[in-house]
Order: C-alpha cells, then sequence, then structure tokens
C-alpha cells in the first residue's frame, strides 16, 4: 500500500502541489515522530529501520516526478543566472560514511546511515573500504557538514589516525565522528582527536548519532557540545598517560621465566586423522542451524532484556523488548529458512593440521613428521606473551599460545590446527538486491545472519575437530549452550584477539593453508577477511590451553617480535598499536 498511497498524495495536487509537498509534509513528519520515540527509547532499532524502508520506498516513487520538476526549474534559473547553485535541498545536513580502507564490515554504520536519513540527513554512504583520498574529495564536492568513520579490526584504527591527519593537512574542517566495534571513547581520545583540531567525537552507537549530529549541526549549542567533549577528553587522556606510568610490567625475560609450567615428561598428543588439510565446500547451513548463537545477533538490533531476561531465549519474556524481540526472531527465521532452501548464501571451509614445536615464544610447524625429523619448518607462528604485572597474591603464570605446544627438545611429538570458514558467499549480492528494493532492513538482517552462519560454521567445525578430525576428546557431548560457554577440552584464538592480537599471522595461516585457492576466502590490505562473515583461528589441544588477554606489552618485547617476524619495529608497532604500553610517536 505503501506506493499506491504515495501516489494518491502526489494527485491531490490542491493539498500537495509539488512532489516535494509530499515528503516535506505527511513523510517527513512521519519519520519526525519515529526519529522522537526511538531516541525517547520507545521505539525499537527494527521498528525504526522498517519505517526508513516505508519512507525509501514512497520517496522513490516520487523521485521521477520530482526531477522532471527540478530540471524545469533548473532550466529556467540557468537561463537568467548559469552560475547560480541551484541544489533545493530539503535536509537538516550532509553526512559523509565511509568502512576505512582494509575493512569490509558496515552493518553498524548502515544502521547509524539508516537513522540518520530517518532524521531528515542527507546520508552518502561510501561503503566498505574506503580510501582516505576517496572519503576526504567526496566530502568537499558534496559539501557534507560531518564525516563519520566505522571499522570493526584493529587496523582500522591506525586508518582512522591517518584520515585525521589528512583532514588536518588538507584544511578541512567538519567534525569527525569516530565509531565502530573496534573503538573507544579512549582511543578517540588519545590517538585520534589530538590529529584533528576541530570537533573529534566517538559516538557509541546508531541511538546516540543523532543526539551527536543534531547537536554539532546546531549553532545554539554545538560550541557548548564541543567544549564538553574536549574537557572530557582531556582528562581521558590525562587518566591514560597517568596509567602508563602507573602500571608495573615484568620485563620480557622476567615474563618467560614466570610462563606456564607444564610437565612434558610422558606426554603424548593425540594424533589427527590427517596431516595437512581438508577443504568443505558447500557446507550445509541446515546442520549449523543449532549452532547459532543468537545473543549477537539481537546485540546488533540493540534488543537488550533486563535482568533475569538477558540471554536467549529469556529475553523474549522480556516486559520491554520481549515482544519485538520474538517479532524479528521470527522474521529472521523465515527469511533464513528461504536462504536455506533457495541456497542464497554458501558456505566454505578449511582446517589444517601439523606436527608442532613450540620454540620460546613461537610455534615451529613442519609439512609432517619427515620433515620435523629433519628440521625442516614449513612456517612459524610468533607468539606474544602477557607483561603487565600481576597482583603479589597471584601465581598465575604470564602466558603465551606457545606455552600449550611441547617445545623443541622434549622428546615429545605435538600437533596444532588451524581453520578458516566463510558463511557469506553470496552476501553482497542479496544485500545489493535488497539495497535496490529500498529495504535496508532485509539488508542488515542479511548481513546479520551471515555473521551467525559463519560463527556457527567455526564451533560446529570446532566440535568436529574434537570428536572427528583430531579426536582428542571423542566422548564429548554438550549441549549448545554449553558450547558457548567453552564448556569443552581446547581453544581456537584467532589473530587479532586478545590471546594473539597481531592480524598479521593470519597472513601465515593463509599461506599454510593455500586458503584462498582452497576456499575464496581472501585478505584485505589491513587483513580483515572477505567475505565479511568469516571466521578463522588456531586449534590447541592441549588440557591446560585456555584463552587470555594478553593485555599491553612493553618496548623490549616489540623489538624481540619485530626480529624473529623478519619486520622492522615500526612496521610491527603500527600493526599492534592498541597493545602497547608505550607511545611509539614520543
Amino acid at each position: 500500500f505503501c506506493v499506491a498511497d504515495t501516489e494518491e498524495c502526489r494527485s491531490n495536487t490542491t493539498r500537495y502541489p509539488r512532489p516535494l509537498n509530499v515528503i516535506e509534509g505527511p513523510l517527513m513528519k512521519g519519520m519526525s515522530v519515529v526519529g522522537d520515540l526511538f531516541g525517547a527509547g520507545k521505539m525499537f532499532l527494527p521498528q525504526v529501520i522498517k519505517s526508513a524502508r516505508v519512507m525509501k520506498k514512497a520517496v522513490g516513487h516520487l523521485i521521477p516526478f520530482m526531477e522532471k520538476e527540478k530540471e524545469e526549474k533548473v532550466a529556467a534559473l540557468l537561463k537568467d543566472n548559469p552560475t547560480m547553485d541551484v541544489d533545493d535541498s530539503m535536509y537538516n545536513g550532509t553526512v559523509v560514511l565511509a568502512t576505512v580502507k582494509g575493512d569490509v564490515h558496515d552493518i553498524g554504520k548502515n544502521i547509524v546511515g539508516v537513522v540518520l536519513g530517518c532524521n531528515n540527513y542527507r546520508v552518502i554512504d561510501l561503503g566498505v573500504m574506503t580510501p582516505c583520498e576517496k572519503i576526504l574529495q567526496t566530502a568537499i564536492e558534496n559539501k557534507a557538514d560531518i564525516i563519520g568513520l566505522s571499522g570493526l579490526i584493529t587496523p582500522s584504527l591506525d586508518e582512522m589516525i591517518h584520515v585525521a591527519k589528512e583532514m588536518e593537512r588538507t584544511g578541512v574542517t567538519i567534525p569527525l565522528l569516530i565509531g565502530g566495534a573496534t573503538t573507544s571513547k579512549t582511543h578517540t581520545a588519545v590517538k585520534i582527536a589530538p590529529r584533528y583540531s576541530k570537533p573529534c567525537i566517538h559516538v557509541l552507537d546508531a541511538s546516540k548519532s543523532v543526539v551527536v549530529v543534531s547537536a554539532l549541526l546546531d549553532d545554539n549549542i554545538r560550541e557548548e557540545l564541543v567544549e564538553d567533549v574536549s574537557e572530557d577528553y582531556d582528562d581521558i587522556r590525562q587518566e591514560y598517560y597517568d596509567s602508563l606510568e602507573d602500571r608495573k610490567y615484568l620485563t620480557l625475560e622476567q615474563a618467560r621465566r614466570k610462563c606456564l609450567t607444564v610437565d612434558w615428561s610422558g606426554y603424548e598428543a593425540i594424533v589427527p586423522k590427517f596431516v595437512g588439510t581438508k577443504v568443505f565446500k558447500d557446507y550445509s547451513l541446515t546442520q549449523l542451524v543449532e549452532y547459532i548463537d543468537w545473543k549477537p545477533f539481537f546485540d546488533v538490533w540493540q534488543l537488550r532484556g533486563k535482568y533475569p531476561n538477558r540471554g536467549f531465549p529469556k529475553l523474549f519474556n522480556d516486559k520491554d523488548i520481549g515482544v519485538e524481540a520474538r517479532k524479528v526472531y521470527d522474521e529472521a527465521r523465515d527469511l533464513l529458512n528461504r536462504i536455506i532452501s533457495d541456497q542464497l548464501l554458501k558456505a566454505h571451509g578449511i582446517v589444517g593440521f601439523y606436527p608442532a614445536q613450540s620454540n620460546g615464544d613461537d610455534i615451529l610447524l613442519y609439512e609432517d613428521l619427515n620433515a620435523l625429523a629433519q628440521g625442516q619448518v614449513k612456517a612459524t607462528l610468533c607468539g606474544i606473551r602477557q607483561q603487565a604485572e600481576k597482583d603479589s597474591s597471584s601465581s598465575d603464570p604470564y602466558m603465551c599460545l606457545s606455552d600449550f605446544v611441547a617445545p623443541v627438545g622434549s622428546g615429545c611429538v605435538d600437533y596444532v590446527g588451524m581453520f578458516a570458514v566463510s558463511a557469506g558467499f553470496g552476501c553482497d549480492e542479496m544485500c545489493e538486491k535488497y539495497k535496490a528494493e529500498m529495504d535496508d532492513y532485509n539488508s542488515i538482517m542479511v548481513k546479520a545472519l551471515a555473521d551467525r552462519l559463519a560463527e556457527a560454521f567455526a564451533e560446529a567445525l570446532h566440535e568436529d575437530v574434537r570428536k572427528t578430525h583430531w579426536g582428542y576428546d571423542r566422548s564429548e557431548d554438550l549441549e549448545s549452550g554449553d558450547l558457548f560457554k567453552i564448556k569443552y577440552q581446547g581453544i581456537r584464538p584467532a589473530p587479532g584477539y586478545p590471546s594473539q592480537p597481531d592480524h598479521t599471522e593470519k597472513s601465515t595461516m593463509w599461506s599454510v593453508m593455500d586458503v584462498e585457492a582452497s576456499t575464496g576466502i581472501k585478505l584485505t590490505e589491513s587483513l580483515a577477511m572477505w567475505p565479511g562473515a568469516s571466521v578463522s583461528g588456531l586449534y590447541f589441544a592441549h588440557p591446560k590451553a585456555s584463552y587470555f588477554s594478553i593485555g599491553k606489552i612493553c618496548k623490549d618485547q616489540m623489538e624481540s617480535y619485530s626480529q624473529r617476524k623478519g619486520q622492522p619495529l615500526a612496521v610491527m608497532e603500527k600493526w599492534l598499536s592498541s597493545v602497547l604500553a608505550y607511545d611509539r610517536d614520543i
């Protein structure tokens, strides 16, 4: 009925003399109500996205009529004044949004774009992997009022710093907004804002974006907001640098002496069913459904229940969001069923197992047992060790992933596994189709489901590894909830995450398993995986293997690490900037 109702309004030229009047009248008034309700917490994000879908379809119907009218008006104006600016803007302002170069993740950015559009802002979305030059050029050409940057992986943080520096260098003066899962107010205050003399503000999520944008474009309150943020960021920076001085660290050698103690005498590692790789093409999505962890799905839609109804499916009982959560879930399951039945998404993956030995903080991989016997190393996985001093009463070791692998000279033959999986093949095509239909809701829904399926693929494959492919825990019998709580033996840490924050380790994995040729899963220049709905990691089977966070590390470890990686110190400092216990710019 949306298009029919819009046409009825357009045809009523007595009430709406121009097509634009339909937009400025009932459509914008309706979206204004939506924006107010969302800002007040009385409307949920899925409802906002659906409202935007109606708005876009209505506007889409009116555009041809508006373009015809504008062509006639422009021709008349330019006849008398060829240099006249004939931009008939009806927006509150123009915002350029982009996922920065090297990063392929954009669900959050897309949501922000829709919410801003609902509040009558012109949004120019440059998509993913956007070079700095394109961001600035687009902002200048379109006389943008604000630039918004998004990113998920940690290398994106450095790219955001680069954009801020370039904005300063080129004389751009509009506010810069920072958002995305890997960003934080502290990082923005300490690392990005000092590089740009104009307003630079971290925005937590979509619900905050409209408040910040509207304040920045309101001459009456802009100065107050900018001053408040500036003072807040000054305090954050002071606290950050004070904390660097207060924190205590062990030297790398001290930390190594306090590593995890494992008695390797008599240890016999379980031998995997095969050495080398096994590829999974067109993995059954039906089999993955039972492994889906739905909680992060509802986080995408900002549907979070309150205690005791926080988790899935308890949040359906929440008095505030329960009904909407159930509705979104039912719609997601309907779309998921169609994805499976029509084979709209494809899942491919690869797993590999290799003889391995630890060598200090690193892990040596071998092609097979013959290569191990001859000392022919296939590749080296470099590790990082905890250095931040623990409580004096703690006897906890200073961990590194290499601690979980039998060392050189132990007489033990050990193994390490690795994997890469994706459920995102076909996702971009589906999203483009929905965007062409002006359906942001289902475009976002597809990406959210693809992400869940990829994580489910990783969960299912890890279970198969424990029970079959490696078989070190054949008797395991766990429910899906126990899987999500990691009640099984072994771990699957991912490069770029707390146990090994270095994304460049993915390059080693891709080389060892020939991931791209085998599966089609690629690495971008910032080492994000494409398709975006992809997961990769290592497998460790030892009973003492557990997840941990590296925390901050000192320069002595960075110097050692860069030498072992065969890279200049400055290069590795850039990749690991988020975990440095010192300021590399000083």
